[in-house]
């Protein structure tokens, strides 16, 4: 298992100094409060599971002196027990999106910014809403940025100090395929639909996320085009809908996958050559010595967003080692950690200073990789002269064309998803 490598080595007081150098509250001006109080915290950090790590936990825990929990939840669980079981939970990880289902609860407390060190450094997507050029991005579905600040209960539509949650790690989503037994190059979202394909095609079993994948692959073949592929309506939803399960009935698809394990399975086992699938999932595939593809196209990529979010039951000195906790987030070691697996951090620059000049150059700069180039736990997943499938951080991230969401008629998707599983 490789070490969870700390940005100059990263302690305890560098963080506090970092923090207070932002202006980091009262605490953190009180230093033998903090002491004594210190050892007796413990913060249970909730999330998916592509973020929830003991290596991070336990690095987190030695650098700051108090004790980081975590436990693994999915998003629709997570949000159930923000809103249902407030007190069980300090950090809630969740996809920027589910802020539109649950923020107007008030189980979360705004994040001020002035107390978030790098909070400059975040990449515009998030802070502005803008690519690194400066233009609009796509809105398509729950850009971040539309639910990134507070107003009150509700969502501000520029820039300010309260923060619904820190983002954390992102990603460009594509297709996973296996080019060892396709045989040809794949360019097309619409691949997903191609007959060739028949019995070989997996979707991901999540209504919200499956059906823009599809979505994807059906505006490719020029079957359909969509207002809004993130925020469909009934007629497009139906729409949809039939197209899939026409391609059910000729047996177009292996399976519908719920889980990470189930997604490497299906491709490492070649049940499944082309798919929905998670950057992490490619990684572990590619981990068992099997060539598995995380394909950039065409038609761009699906987006989505994570980020850290403050419970409303914290105060006092549990507060402010929360606003620690969120500070070490953006210090290196958990973003260098999930580049490993093919995530993005929020803050790129402190990133850059975790991984090896030759990591940075293959993860971010999309370049031919120079040494072999091992996932998070010391397992070699990419030999030299190979580079990440489409290109460059700034290409694949300015490639995205729609975000994870939650749709305006989203019971209504769920109903017709289930329609088209059963089919």
């Amino acid at each position: 298992m490789q070490k969870v490598k700390t940005t100059d080595g990263v302690s305890r007081r560098t963080v506090l100094k970092t923090i207070a150098g932002a202006g980091a509250g009262s605490v953190l001006g009180a230093p033998m409060i903090w002491a004594q109080g210190l050892k007796d915290v413990t913060l249970m950090h909730v999330g998916p599971s592509y973020s929830i790590f003991e290596d991070i936990a336990a690095a987190a825990s030695a650098d700051l002196g108090f004790k980081i929990e975590m436990q693994n939840a999915g998003t629709d669980a997570i949000m159930a027990r923000v809103v249902g079981q407030p007190d069980s939970i300090d950090i809630a990880d969740l996809e920027f999106w589910a802020m539109q289902r649950i923020w107007r609860s008030q189980k979360l407390q705004t994040i001020d910014t002035g107390k978030i060190a790098h909070w400059g450094k975040i990449i515009p997507l998030f802070r502005e809403g803008k690519n690194f050029d400066g233009n609009e991005m796509s809105r398509q579905g729950t850009m971040p940025f539309e639910v990134q600040y507070a107003d009150g209960t509700g969502f501000a539509a520029s820039p300010n100090t309260s923060a619904t949650m820190m983002p954390t790690i992102f990603n460009a989503d594509t297709l996973g395929i296996r080019p060892d037994l396709i045989g040809r190059d794949i360019t097309s979202w619409a691949e997903l639909l191609n007959p060739e394909f028949k019995g070989k095609v997996a979707l991901i079993n999540v209504p919200q996320i499956g059906i823009m994948d599809a979505a994807m692959a059906i505006e490719a073949r020029g079957d359909l085009t969509y207002a809004d592929k993130g925020n469909m309506t009934r007629d497009e939803i139906d729409a949809t809908i039939a197209i899939l399960i026409k391609a059910k009935q000729d047996g177009q698809f292996r399976a519908f996958w719920s889980s990470f394990d189930e997604s490497v399975n299906f491709m490492a086992s070649g049940e499944a050559v082309i798919q929905s699938m998670w950057s992490p999932a490619v990684t572990a595939v590619r981990g068992r010595g099997i060539d598995c593809v995380y394909k950039g196209l065409e038609e761009g990529y699906r987006g989505w967003g994570n980020g850290l979010g403050l419970m409303s039951h914290l105060e006092g000195i549990k507060l402010e080692a929360a606003y620690a906790y969120l500070n070490w987030m953006l210090t290196g070691p958990y973003g260098a950690f999930v580049a490993r697996q093919g995530y993005y951090s929020a803050v790129p620059e402190t990133t850059k200073a975790s991984l090896s000049a030759e990591e940075w150059d293959y993860w971010y700069g999309g370049k031919p990789a120079a040494v072999e180039i091992k996932d998070p736990f010391g397992t070699v997943m990419e030999l030299p002269g190979r580079s990440r499938d489409g290109g460059s951080f700034e290409d694949r991230i300015g490639g995205i064309r729609c975000w994870n969401t939650t749709m305006d008629e989203g019971e209504y998707l769920v109903q017709r998803w289930n329609d088209f599983v059963a089919s």
